[in-house]
């Protein structure tokens, strides 16, 4: 059963929905990208679809339903990667998860000017402040934007913090494979 509210926006539902898919895998998994379809229409011009989908039933005509992509390959930097999508017309929006490292505010004036790259990272991995973070962006082709951010210090659904400007550079990235 979904811990999803069921007053959310149709976006923050799919968000919610792609965190709690991402939370049964477990930590320390790869990217994942996903096409946000609207459900009424995958109903009616794909029925066999959303059979498999366990969508038949499904009696909201505002609701989007995440369809996994192909695997997000792991030696091409995210935004690179990115920068190749394009999404067919029946494509509503999109969502990415993915996990990170992050410094609280505190440990940001720490960080060393000289560091990029490589070095960059090895220094916030050895940071005692560091926490893993799952990030869940999703966008629609209109520029609405939803995010989830959950702690693996705190990795329970009551604990994920949603918003729509919580990662902007990633909705940012994301609203972008929506351009001609």
């Amino acid at each position: 059963m979904s811990n999803t509210p069921m007053a959310a926006s149709p976006l923050t539902r799919a968000v919610l929905e792609i965190d709690e898919y991402a939370s049964g895998l477990g930590w320390d998994q790869p990217a994942r990208l996903f096409a946000l379809v609207d459900t009424a229409r995958l109903r009616a011009q794909e029925p066999g679809l959303a059979a498999q989908l366990g969508l038949e039933d499904e009696q909201e005509t505002s609701a989007l339903t995440p369809i996994e992509q192909d695997e997000v390959p792991t030696g091409k930097p995210l935004d690179e990667f990115l920068g190749t999508i394009a999404w067919p017309d029946a494509v509503t929006g999109c969502a990415l998860t993915v996990e990170r490292l992050m410094l609280p505010p505190s440990a940001e004036a720490q960080v060393p000017q000289d560091l990029s790259g490589a070095a960059l990272t090895k220094w916030v991995a050895d940071h005692p402040e560091r926490q893993e973070v799952r990030m869940t962006v999703a966008v629609l082709r209109d520029g609405t934007r939803e995010s989830a951010l959950r702690l693996r210090e705190k990795d329970t659904p009551t604990e994920v913090l949603t918003g729509k400007d919580l990662v902007p550079g990633l909705a940012e990235a994301l609203t972008a494979t929506f351009e001609d």
